[in-house]
C-alpha cells in the first residue's frame, strides 16, 4: 500500500505536505474512504489521523469541525469516523472520546485506536489551562510538538519534594510540518472566532510547550506552575493527558518499524488559577478543533 500524502509513506518515510491552507471541502464516510472493517478487506488499513478527546465538547467539536459520522464496533465502543479533503487528497479521520480525565484512560484510548485503525498520526485535541499571561489568554490555542511530564518526584524525609520532569518531543516531521505552518501563518497565527458569540473576535495560535500531570491546577501560587515555568519556559499550558500521549507513544515503537507522530492542539479555556471553571470549554474546545482542520494539509 502506498499513500502519497501522508506523514508516513511507504516510499519515503518522511513525506508530509506543506501546502497553503484554503476553504477546505469535507467528503463524507460514504466517498472512497475505505475502512479496516469493509467486507474482503484483507489488507490492513492505516488510518490517518486518529484523534483522541477527553470531554464531551471536544469530541462534538471535532466531529462539527471536520463532519464525521458516529459507528459504533461489535464490542461496545464508539468510534467517529470520516473523510476530509485537502489539496493533496481525503485525510481519513477516527476520533473517539476517552473514558474519563488523566494520562491512564488516554493510553487507552490511544490503544483502542492502533488496534482497530492504526492511524498515521495520532492528536490530542481540547482544552488546556494557560499558565502563560501574554500567549496562553482565554480562546487562544497552543499547538504542541513538545511534553514536560512534571509527576516524577522525590519526597525527602524532612517533606522537600524534588521533581523530576520528563521531556519529549514529536518526531522531526511533525515538528517540520508545524513549523512550516506557522512559516505560512505568522506566529501567531490569527484566526477568527468559531462560536457564534465570538465569530467577529479574533484568536490566536501560537507553538508552546504543554506541561501534563494528574493533577487539576487552580492556583495562580501553585509550586507546579513555577516548577514547570523554571523547567521550560515556553512551557504555555497544562493538561492531563498528553504526558499519556508521548510516553504511549515512545512504548508503542516496540510494535514494529511504523509508530504514528503525535501531536497536541489546545485551546485555552481558563487560566490556571482560582477563576477556573466550565464556562469557555466550547469556546477553547470549537478553537482547537478548527486549528486541527487547517493543519490537517501540513500534517497528512
Amino acid at each position: 500500500m502506498s499513500i502519497s500524502r501522508g506523514i508516513i509513506n511507504h516510499g519515503n518515510n518522511n513525506a508530509f505536505s506543506n501546502n497553503a491552507i484554503g476553504e477546505l471541502a469535507n467528503v463524507s464516510v460514504s466517498d472512497p474512504v475505505h475502512h479496516p472493517d469493509a467486507p474482503g478487506n484483507n489488507e490492513t488499513v492505516h488510518w490517518d489521523l486518529g484523534v483522541v478527546t477527553i470531554l464531551s465538547e471536544e469530541l462534538r467539536a471535532v466531529v462539527n469541525e471536520l463532519k464525521l459520522e458516529r459507528h459504533k464496533e461489535p464490542g461496545g465502543l464508539y468510534f467517529y469516523r470520516g473523510g476530509h479533503r485537502t489539496p493533496e487528497g481525503t485525510v481519513r479521520v477516527v476520533a473517539t472520546q476517552s473514558q474519563s480525565q488523566g494520562q491512564r484512560s488516554t493510553m487507552a484510548a490511544l490503544e483502542n485506536l492502533r488496534r482497530r485503525y492504526n492511524p498515521r498520526l495520532w492528536a490530542l485535541v481540547g482544552v488546556g489551562g494557560g499558565i502563560h499571561d501574554e500567549y496562553a489568554r482565554i480562546g487562544n490555542v497552543i499547538v504542541s510538538t513538545d511534553v514536560v511530564y512534571y509527576e516524577n518526584r522525590k519526597i525527602n524525609p524532612r517533606g522537600d519534594v524534588r521533581r523530576r520532569g520528563e521531556h519529549r518531543q514529536a518526531p522531526a516531521p511533525i515538528v517540520h510540518a508545524v513549523n512550516a505552518y506557522f512559516t505560512d501563518h505568522g506566529t501567531p497565527a490569527n484566526i477568527h472566532g468559531q462560536t457564534l458569540s465570538s465569530s467577529s473576535e479574533k484568536y490566536e495560535v501560537y507553538p508552546g510547550v504543554i506541561g501534563s500531570g494528574e493533577a487539576v491546577i487552580a492556583d495562580r501560587e501553585n509550586e507546579i506552575r513555577s516548577y514547570l515555568t523554571d523547567y521550560h519556559e515556553k512551557v504555555l499550558a497544562v493538561d492531563m493527558e498528553a504526558g499519556g500521549l508521548s510516553q504511549y507513544w515512545q512504548e508503542n515503537s516496540i510494535h514494529g518499524e511504523f509508530n504514528p507522530g503525535w501531536i497536541v492542539v489546545r485551546g485555552v479555556s481558563d487560566n490556571a488559577d482560582e477563576k477556573k471553571g466550565h464556562g469557555h470549554h466550547e469556546l477553547a474546545a470549537c478553537n482547537a478543533a478548527h486549528v486541527l482542520r487547517r493543519l490537517l494539509p501540513y500534517l497528512c
